[in-house]
């Protein structure tokens, strides 16, 4: 009778493990759904679909980068303060160019960053991923393509505890410039804020 009731009591413990075990999980199950989220569940302004692009959207940043940083000091006070920091960057393509990979280096800010982009074959769509050395968080995606020589993506985000949508827009300027910009929504996209500004000028040699 006691072996019985000392096995009994060990499935419940284990049982219960068990249930505790996945329980703490969920936390990471969810926060990695919400990150590889499918391009058909990416959000778009009102009236707006999110673009789709090519394989090839990305090539032309593969190499080596310097980059001018221009970004508001306070965002949500209609500032017009900006800080300027330098940067540079190494691009490369990766499985036969459906992941692009860039690593740049802030040296005044004493931290570095790596944009990891995703090109899904069947949608048509990049799904780009930022990752700060500083805190190690992959950030949530946004998703989008260019059309000619500019790019829209679109995502989902918070700003502090603010829930905003974001929208990164791409410009290619000849094969040796380029420049991007971010911007924050907090009215589903009404109106934005551009809070982030980045000239790109490639090295040379």
């Amino acid at each position: 009778m006691s072996e019985s009731i000392s096995t009994t009591r060990r499935k419940v413990m284990l049982d219960g493990l068990a249930c505790a075990s996945a329980l703490s999980l969920l936390p990471v199950a969810n926060a990695f759904a919400a990150h590889t989220k499918t391009p058909s569940e990416a959000w778009a302004p009102p009236g707006l679909t999110v673009p789709t692009g090519d394989i090839h959207d990305f090539d032309f940043f593969v190499g080596h980068w310097n980059f001018v940083n221009r970004r508001l000091k306070k965002r949500w006070v209609d500032s017009d303060d900006w800080e300027t920091f330098p940067a540079s960057l190494v691009c490369n393509n990766h499985l036969g160019g459906v992941v692009n990979i860039d690593e740049g280096v802030f040296p005044t800010k004493g931290w570095s960053g790596m944009t990891v982009r995703l090109f899904d074959r069947a949608k048509r769509q990049w799904s780009l991923y930022w990752i700060n050395s500083s805190t190690g968080v992959l950030f949530p995606p946004v998703v989008g393509g260019f059309n000619g020589d500019h790019g829209v993506f679109y995502g989902d985000d918070h700003d502090d505890d603010l829930p905003v949508k974001i929208r990164f827009l791409w410009t290619r300027l000849g094969p040796d410039k380029a420049h991007w910009e971010q911007a924050f929504s907090k009215d589903g996209g009404k109106t934005w804020e551009t809070n982030w500004l980045i000239d790109h000028t490639r090295v040379k040699g």
